[in-house]
């Protein structure tokens, strides 16, 4: 299918003649045409939840899970990957963002380099793909160039593949295991996919990579337990939780966190275990899941 006739790329009869309206009146257009953003995410729940499962085999066996796009795309998938690291205490090298362009792409436009299916071998092959790795394209279009080099590769090693993209029937489809195809329908401006398809790619990836998180047991209760303690702000955030979780006042839930070295999880089972440092940290290399520690500790 050509570009112009991507559902992406047509014109939205209701943004029609946007520049000759107020500003509220371009503000409540945005606003409506971004509510369709959460329906087409619901309407590919089952996919995401294959693409989570995927992934989720793939990290039990040592494998990684890489996510490349290009512009916008790729721009998203950084976002999520590199929050993941300071929230859960995720290691760099388990969610790898790579962009087109490498990193002077996030801060600005690079021309061609979305066209470069040749550069996405190149990038993959920095970081020695196995057959356990999972590689997730992002192409609003369901057609870029870059994707398409990336998922062809990724295949090559033996990897599972997925396609996140905002089209139906998407070009690049028979390049992945599963693909999500979220249709966010024409933008507010035509082709400018930054909007409802960007947002719809964010959501997405939030929600595959935060349900990977829960189901590694990072997560307790709605509590980000695995948080790294890197300011005053988040101190005080994972005082809180030792302080919910464990009903103990602050100024202890502030001493068993200095004793865990800030590790929120060591500091509760400490408190609530009445084991020693040393102990509750060779009760959690065996169950990282705090839920599954304090079961094995006696504390359901």
């Amino acid at each position: 299918m050509s570009l112009s006739k991507l559902p992406t790329e047509l014109p939205n009869p209701k943004s029609k003649d946007l520049d000759t309206k107020d500003t509220i009146e371009i503000l409540k257009i945005i606003n409506e045409e971004d509510a369709v953003v959460t329906l087409a995410v619901r309407e590919v729940l089952p996919q995401i939840n294959e693409v989570v499962h995927m992934c989720l085999k793939a990290l039990k066996t040592g494998g990684r899970v890489f996510y490349v796009g290009a512009g916008t795309s790729g721009r998203v998938a950084f976002i999520d990957a590199v929050e993941l690291i300071p929230t859960y205490s995720l290691p760099e090298n388990v969610f790898i963002p790579i962009i087109a362009g490498g990193h002077e792409a996030l801060g600005r436009s690079l021309e061609g380099v979305e066209d470069d299916e040749e550069g996405a071998v190149k990038d993959l092959e920095k970081h020695r793909l196995e057959s356990k790795d999972v590689v997730i394209g992002i192409a609003a279009s369901g057609r870029t160039p870059y994707v398409a080099g990336a998922l062809n590769y990724a295949k090559k090693c033996g990897c599972h593949t997925a396609l996140i993209c905002n089209v139906k029937n998407p070009e690049l489809g028979p390049l992945a295991d599963i693909v999500v195809s979220a249709e966010t329908g024409p933008e507010v401006v035509a082709g400018s996919t930054r909007m409802k398809a960007g947002s719809a790619q964010k959501m997405i990836l939030n929600m595959i990579s935060t349900t990977i998180m829960v189901k590694m047991g990072k997560v307790f209760d709605n509590l980000m337990v695995d948080v790294m303690v890197l300011n005053e702000k988040l101190k005080e955030r994972a005082c809180n939780m030792i302080m919910q979780i464990t009903k103990v006042d602050k100024k202890t839930a502030a001493e068993y966190l200095a004793k865990s070295d800030y590790n929120v999880k060591q500091a509760i089972l400490m408190i609530m275990s009445g084991k020693t440092l040393e102990e509750c940290r060779r009760v959690l290399k065996d169950h990282p899941s705090l839920r599954e520690a304090l079961y094995m500790v006696g504390k359901k």
